[in-house]
């Protein structure tokens, strides 16, 4: 390490401890002690372009360690990624380009959003097979345009988490030789030493997975950890962790190798008193010396000189391949499926079927007309029907596959998804059962953080699941996900309503998507499913200029509130029957539209749904009622339950007439 290196390297560590100082909050222990393995990273091995952040063939870095977003934010600001000194002075500030914990699609030049421990190491897993599937699609022997690393910075807290198991377990079995993970192994969390709770070999856990591992001593090392790291590379077929030895803090005379400085300030003197231990001798804060910006110069001209290689190596490649390059950058610009809104064959079915059966023939409909879809389930594609047909599996082997086997693994499966989005040219969608939709939710919450627009299939749905009893049988996971922020929950009624349900998922930019399916069989309404893409919509009209009550229902229970109409007609009432698919699209439709399938005017409303009943006091107010559940179920066949739980039309009229005092 020569001097301008050194000095870089503590230049990254001050800059943090002093943003983090300023803050009043933060953790300056792994910004001081993985400074060295991440400068040596990005300056001489990473990939990447400052002048174009979105490079799609730049190498991934993911902090999963998300708490050290100051080391990050370093990086980037040396980088010349756009980060100006003022940004770092407003650390942890509203409205800042520093939040707490990396922000994608926030902060140029970060790669995923993290936080959460464990997720980013699975979503460099993502990124690792979005690479190997558009290398294996576009790479030609003289033109390989997909040609990068996916890196994740861990720390012991990622270790321990279970994900990191469950996504470094599917990485080693799909022999990801181009992910490469850095472990910043400084034995220290917030309640101090880890042989207080994790004494594990995990070099030991990570061979067991199929994966290379390799050891530096010192943290320090930076020679040593750039040996590493091309060792790595050069290990083609298993994924490799790099567990290097740190020291939490480096630097700080009283509070390095503690975990003092893991999650809170140094404080004002030990950050004076830092500096003079690393020799830094700059009175002025936030200060980058010139022998420093001349280091970066030159590193940053080399980074450039590499992207501009692939430009020309791109532009070599649209004369020789125009029909690849045109369908690459299909790829990449993910628009495929516009057209379908004009197609009646995709609009208009008929057939009582159960939705999930619905889904797959949609999703295969889908599939034609999107070679970039990717996906799979958490085992269980032959009951929740998420296999395209005609297309092979992603594999060790077959890198050209696009049906994925994720294994038992519902909280990776959900994260590699993220990180297949945040890799970018793919449209990862994924699957499980509607109640393991629980195990998954971190990671979709990050989805809606970071306006992902994944898709979720989730079959299975409520107390239809029968005789597998209340384990297994979703009753409050639609409030949950409804009550998440920019995340839609589509939960379609026939195979019309589950075509608008897909439609809107895969063509939606910014915002993931739940495809909630039954088991059983249900009702086809019949209706053009275009009418459903408003989210809510009147299946039949009432037969008064006022309706003497508004029935809501969703999924299976639709059925029950059309067929409900009928009785009630013969009785002299009026219903307005409602179909909501999809709350949260219902609830960006304009005033005028809502008004016209929920009219202000008419306070007897009943929602029907067999889930929890938090959703919908909104729309019945303190005038209506919810046929819904306030239990988990019970084990019998659904048929037997609905009865049991009221979900039957008897029922429905029964709480009509009982609602209007008939």
């Amino acid at each position: 390490m020569n001097s301008s290196e050194l000095l870089t390297i503590n230049c990254m560590r001050i800059l943090s401890a002093e943003a983090i100082e300023k803050a009043k909050s933060g953790h300056p222990g792994i910004t001081m002690g993985a400074a060295p393995m991440a400068y040596e990273l990005w300056a001489k091995h990473m990939k990447h372009n400052p002048l174009n952040p979105k490079w799609i063939d730049r190498d991934r870095f993911v902090l999963s360690a998300g708490h050290g977003s100051m080391l990050l934010y370093s990086l980037l600001h040396l980088f010349g990624y756009g980060l100006t000194i003022e940004d770092i002075k407003n650390f942890r500030q509203l409205g800042s380009l520093t939040p707490g914990h990396p922000e994608y699609n926030h902060t140029p030049g970060v790669d995923a959003s993290t936080g959460p421990l464990g997720q980013g190491l699975a979503n460099a897993v993502g990124m690792a097979m979005a690479e190997a599937h558009l290398a294996a699609k576009f790479n030609t022997e003289d033109c390989k345009i997909i040609d990068h690393y996916s890196y994740a910075l861990c720390g012991d807290g990622c270790m321990m988490e279970g994900i990191s198991y469950e996504a470094a377990s599917l990485a080693g079995t799909l022999g990801l030789g181009k992910l490469i993970v850095l472990y910043d192994s400084n034995n220290i969390t917030i309640e101090g030493s880890t042989d207080l709770a994790f004494t594990e070999d995990v070099r030991a856990r990570f061979e067991a997975l199929e994966w290379q591992t390799i050891l530096v001593e010192d943290g320090n090392d930076i020679e040593a950890i750039g040996r590493a790291i091309e060792e790595a590379k050069a290990e083609k077929n298993k994924p490799t962790l790099i567990e290097i030895k740190t020291v939490i803090g480096y630097g700080s005379p009283n509070k390095a190798g503690s975990n003092s400085s893991h999650g809170a300030p140094l404080g004002e003197d030990e950050v004076e008193a830092t500096k003079a231990n690393l020799g830094w001798n700059y009175s002025e804060k936030f200060f980058v010396p010139d022998e420093v910006k001349e280091n970066m110069e030159g590193i940053k001209a080399e980074l450039a000189s590499k992207a501009e290689k692939w430009d020309k190596l791109y532009a070599e490649y649209r004369k020789k391949y125009p029909e690849l390059a045109a369908e690459f950058d299909a790829w990449i610009n993910d628009d495929f499926v516009s057209d379908l809104i004009d197609d009646d064959s995709y609009w208009l079915n008929s057939g009582d079927m159960a939705t999930r059966a619905c889904s797959e023939k949609i999703l295969n409909i889908i599939a034609k007309k999107m070679p970039n879809l990717f996906g799979g389930s958490a085992d269980l594609s032959p009951s929740n029907k998420s296999e395209m047909q005609g297309r092979d599996f992603f594999t060790k082997e077959n890198r050209l596959g696009s049906n994925v086997h994720f294994g038992i693994r519902e909280l990776a499966m959900a994260a590699i998804a993220n990180g297949m989005y945040y890799h970018g040219g793919i449209r990862p969608y994924i699957a499980s059962f509607f109640v393991f939709c629980d195990y998954m939710k971190p990671a979709l919450r990050v989805s809606a953080i970071s306006e992902l627009p994944v898709i979720s299939i989730l079959t299975h749905d409520s107390i239809g699941v029968g005789e597998d009893g209340p384990t297994h049988q979703p009753v409050e996971q639609l409030a949950a996900y409804r009550s998440t922020p920019n995340f839609n929950v589509w939960r379609p009624c026939d195979i019309n309503e589950t075509a608008a349900a897909w439609y809107s998922a895969v063509t939606e930019k910014n915002t993931p998507t739940a495809l909630v399916f039954t088991r059983q069989n249900t009702k086809n309404i019949g209706i053009d499913g275009r009418k459903a893409l408003k989210g809510g919509y009147v299946i039949r009209e009432s037969f008064k200029e006022t309706p003497d009550v508004i029935l809501i229902a969703t999924g299976s229970e639709v059925g029950l509130v059309y067929d409900a109409y009928d009785v009630l007609k013969e009785k002299g009432i009026s219903a307005q029957v409602v179909s909501m698919p999809c709350v949260e699209v219902f609830e960006q439709q304009s005033e005028e539209y809502k008004n016209s399938v929920l009219p202000k005017n008419v306070s007897k409303r009943i929602a029907v749904e067999a889930s929890f009943d938090m959703s919908w006091y909104r729309y019945v107010g303190l005038e209506g009622e919810i046929i819904g559940m306030t239990e988990f179920g019970k084990s019998a066949p659904y048929s037997v339950l609905f009865k049991h739980y009221g979900f039957t039309v008897d029922n429905v009229v029964d709480r009509t007439l009982k609602l209007l005092g008939k």
